[in-house]
């Protein structure tokens, strides 16, 4: 495995981002905002905001802006022009669906935490192989839930997970069960823009209870 310094920085990220990463598909540049807020009022330690929309773009920095002492990540990169920008906006971490080996070498040479996702032996090999001391567990349930990360984790006792994918509030605890668990990536925790439009105490409870051990 190559000794690439930002490996380590990676792994200690990951485990202060949980226990669950927020995935945000924002709707819309007033969702970002709306939940950003929400977010550092309640003192959510981190968000991925996916690049699944046109306007992806305006919410990441939208959330950079209004979360300033939190670890602010960019996912869905899937090419070295969007690790790029995502790097000159200064966002803590980066995240893909799946290993590429391009993607990786850029991320190490610009020094940025990255997390390519996995889902089989080979690929958690090849990622240990360039560097990489963390990934992403993805899908996680399709792929075979925590059976699935349990075998493949066994061999390499020194790689860390953020499983992602079918995720809630109903199993991300079995998740961080398995040792080498960091955190897990979830969309539970991003309130819609009907259930910000309505009561939000429900809200505001579900996330202190979830990241009290934080604070």
């Amino acid at each position: 495995m190559l000794d690439h310094p930002t490996a380590p920085n990676a792994s200690s990220l990951l485990i202060s981002a949980g226990p669950i990463i927020p995935v945000a598909n924002f709707e819309n540049s007033s969702h970002a905002l709306a939940c950003s807020e929400l977010f550092q009022q309640t003192n959510v330690p981190s968000v991925e905001v996916t690049l699944r929309r046109s306007d992806a773009w305006q919410s990441l920095q939208i959330c950079l802006n209004h979360m300033p002492d939190k670890l602010i990540g960019v996912g869905t990169i899937l090419t070295t022009d969007q690790l790029r920008r995502a790097h000159d906006m200064g966002v803590s971490f980066a995240i893909s669906p799946g290993l590429d080996t391009e993607l990786v070498e850029l991320a190490q040479q610009l020094e940025i935490p990255y997390y390519p996702g996995v889902s089989t032996a080979s690929e958690l090999m090849l990622a240990h192989k360039l560097g990489l001391l963390a990934v992403k567990f993805f899908p996680a349930e399709a792929a075979g839930g925590v059976k699935l990360l349990k075998s493949l984790s066994a061999p390499l006792g020194d790689m860390w997970f953020c499983p992602t994918g079918g995720i809630g509030l109903h199993n991300y605890q079995d998740y961080l069960a398995v040792p080498q668990v960091a955190c897990v990536g979830s969309s539970a925790l991003v309130p819609s823009i009907e259930a910000l439009s309505g009561d939000q105490a429900h809200i505001v409870s579900l996330l202190k209870k979830v990241y009290a051990p934080l604070n």
